[in-house]
C-alpha cells in the first residue's frame, strides 16, 4: 500500500516528446566544430525496476582537430520512468584520452536512495540518500520539456535537483521570456532560460548557461551558450527526426 501511494503522488502529463525520438547538436568553439551530441530515445518503452520506461541514449564526442589533441567518446543512458518523469536506471561510460570509467546507478524512488556499481565488477559500491525527485543529466533534460513556460512570468524559477558522479546539485531555472532566434532551419520562436548554477571552477558565474527551448508542444533545445572561464562553446540543433509535433520555422 505504502508502495502504491508512493508512486501515485508524482504524475506529469506530457505531450512533448515519445519514443523513436531523434535529435543531434553540433558543439563549437568561435568558429571551430568542437564535439557533437546525439540524443536518441528507444522505439518502444523498457521495463526497469518493474516500470514503464524510455530508454534515452546520448552520445557526446569530439570531432576534427579537437578530436585529434583530446579525444572524447563519452555515452549517458538514462531509464526514464514514463510517467514520473524520474530516472530508475542511469549508466555510464565515459572515454575521454585514456581515462575510462563505467558505472551504474539504480534509482529507488520510493526510499529515496539510490546504488552505484562498476560495471567492471557488478558490485555494489555505494548507497546514497538523496532528496526527493532527483534526477540525472539525461532525465532532466526531458523534465525540462515537461514544464510550460508560456504560464511563467520573467524572472520566475523552478527547482531541479540532479545527482551525477556521487554529487547532488541544486538548480532553479530561471525563465527570461520568449526571444525569436536564427537556426540553419530558419527563424524559430523561443522560451530562454538560464539555468541557476552552483558555484565551481569551470564556469565564469552562477548564470553562464543560457538555452533556448522551442515554443511550442515539442519544447526541444535549439541551442545553448556556455561561458566558461577559458573561453565559450554553443549548441546547436543540427538535425531531428520523430518529433512528437512538427516545428515550426518562419
Amino acid at each position: 500500500m505504502s508502495f502504491k501511494s508512493s508512486l501515485q503522488e508524482r504524475v506529469i502529463e506530457q505531450n512533448s516528446f515519445g519514443t523513436g525520438e531523434h535529435i543531434e547538436y553540433r558543439v563549437h568553439y568561435g568558429f571551430v566544430n568542437a564535439a557533437e551530441a546525439i540524443v536518441d530515445v528507444d522505439d518502444k518503452l523498457q521495463n526497469a525496476n518493474g516500470r514503464p520506461c524510455y530508454k534515452v541514449g546520448i552520445v557526446g564526442r569530439t570531432v576534427g582537430v579537437t578530436d585529434w589533441i583530446s579525444k572524447v567518446r563519452d555515452t549517458w543512458t538514462s531509464y526514464i520512468d514514463a510517467s514520473q518523469i524520474l530516472p530508475q536506471q542511469f549508466y555510464m561510460k565515459k572515454q575521454e584520452g585514456n581515462y575510462r570509467k563505467e558505472q551504474r546507478i539504480i534509482f529507488n524512488h520510493n526510499n529515496n536512495t539510490a546504488k552505484l556499481f562498476e560495471l567492471n565488477d557488478e558490485q555494489e559500491k555505494k548507497n546514497y540518500t538523496l532528496p526527493k525527485h532527483i534526477q540525472d543529466v539525461v532525465s532532466g533534460y526531458y523534465f525540462i520539456r515537461t514544464i510550460d513556460f508560456s504560464k511563467m512570468t520573467i524572472g520566475e524559477s523552478v527547482p531541479v535537483t540532479f545527482f551525477f558522479e556521487g554529487e547532488v546539485y541544486n538548480m532553479r531555472l530561471k525563465y527570461r521570456g520568449k526571444e525569436t532566434i536564427n537556426t540553419k532551419f530558419g527563424k524559430i520562436s523561443t522560451f530562454k532560460i538560464t539555468p541557476q548554477l552552483p558555484k565551481n571552477n569551470f564556469f565564469s558565474d552562477e548564470e553562464s548557461v543560457k538555452m533556448w527551448v522551442t515554443d511550442d508542444e515539442n519544447k526541444i533545445p535549439v541551442r545553448a551558450e556556455v561561458s566558461l572561464k577559458i573561453g565559450a562553446l554553443a549548441l546547436d540543433l543540427r538535425k531531428y527526426s520523430g518529433l512528437k509535433h512538427e516545428l515550426k520555422f518562419q
